[in-house]
C-alpha cells in the first residue's frame, strides 16, 4: 500500500501533481487563448449573450471534463443518459465537491444555477456567470435587481428548453447527510410550474476531495450520477405551497437512498 511505500506514494503525489497541473493548464490558457474570443464575439454580435454564454459555458467544462477523465482513468463515470435528456426543468441534487457544477454544466448547452455571491465580484469570472444568467445566492444590496430579473424571466427561460439545477443544502456536504433546504428553489418551481427532477451524485470528492488542490488521480472510484425521483405537484394546480414541494422531494431523498 501507498502508505507503506514511499515509493508508491511519491508517485501517487507525483501522479496528483501532474493531472492537476495539466487541467489548470487547460482552464487558464485554453479559456485565454481560446474560448475568450468565443465569449467576446458572442458578447458583441449576439443578441441573445446569456444563451451565447451559456453554450460556450457548456462547452468549455466538456472539455475540461473529458480531460480530466483521460487522465484519471482509475475513476469511472456512471452517468444515467436520461439526464442529458432533460429539458425545461429544475434540477435538484445532493452536493459533495466543486467538480458537481462543472459536471451539470457539461451536460446541457441552456443551464443556469445559484452561484455563491462572492463569486459575482471576481475579475473575470464574475463577468462571466453574469452574462451567462447565473443567480447570486443573496438578494441583498446590489443583487437584489439581478436575482429579481433572473426569476421573473425563469418561466420563459424553463419554457424554451434551459434548465435549473440546484445544490438545495447551498454548500458542499461530503458526509452524505442531509443538511437543511434553502426555499428559493421551491418558490421558483411553484412560480413556474415545472418538473422538479431529483438527482443523487456520488464519489466526486473522492476526486476533488474538500480542502485540497489537487485531484485524487490514483485510487480506484466510480462516479455515479442517477435520477431518483420527480415531482410534478407543481404542474396542473392553481395553488401549491414551496413547503409542499420541498417536502415531496425531501422524501424522495430519504425514501430512496
Amino acid at each position: 500500500m501507498a502508505g507503506n511505500n514511499p515509493k508508491a506514494g511519491f508517485v501517487d503525489r507525483l501522479s496528483d501533481f501532474v493531472v492537476t497541473l495539466i487541467c489548470w493548464v487547460y482552464f487558464v490558457f485554453a479559456f485565454l487563448f481560446f474560448f475568450s474570443f468565443f465569449y467576446i464575439a458572442a458578447f458583441f454580435f449576439f443578441k441573445n449573450r446569456e444563451q451565447a454564454f451559456q453554450y460556450i459555458d457548456h462547452l468549455f467544462f466538456k472539455g475540461f471534463l473529458w480531460l480530466l477523465r483521460v487522465l484519471a482513468p482509475r475513476h469511472k463515470w456512471d452517468i444515467d443518459s436520461e439526464i442529458c435528456t432533460l429539458r425545461g426543468s429544475i434540477i435538484i441534487c445532493n452536493h459533495l465537491s466543486y467538480l458537481d457544477p462543472l459536471i451539470f454544466i457539461s451536460l446541457w448547452t441552456r443551464q443556469k444555477t445559484i452561484v455563491k455571491t462572492k463569486f459575482f465580484h471576481a475579475p473575470i469570472f464574475g463577468w462571466l456567470i453574469k452574462v451567462s444568467g447565473y443567480l447570486p445566492s443573496t438578494t441583498e444590496g446590489v443583487h437584489a435587481k439581478r436575482m429579481i430579473e433572473q426569476v421573473e424571466s425563469m418561466g420563459e427561460f424553463l419554457k424554451n428548453g434551459g434548465n435549473l439545477f440546484v445544490f438545495p443544502e447551498g454548500t458542499r456536504n461530503p458526509d452524505g447527510d442531509l443538511g437543511d433546504f434553502h426555499k428559493g428553489v421551491f418558490k421558483i418551481g411553484r412560480m413556474c410550474k415545472c418538473p422538479i427532477h431529483v438527482l443523487h451524485l456520488s464519489n466526486t470528492d473522492k476526486l476533488f476531495m474538500p480542502g485540497t488542490f489537487f485531484f485524487n488521480t490514483r485510487v480506484h472510484n466510480r462516479i455515479r450520477m442517477k435520477i431518483i425521483g420527480c415531482t410534478w405537484a407543481a404542474i396542473g394546480k392553481e395553488t401549491v405551497s414551496a413547503k409542499e414541494l420541498e417536502k415531496e422531494v425531501l422524501q424522495i431523498f430519504e425514501t430512496t437512498l
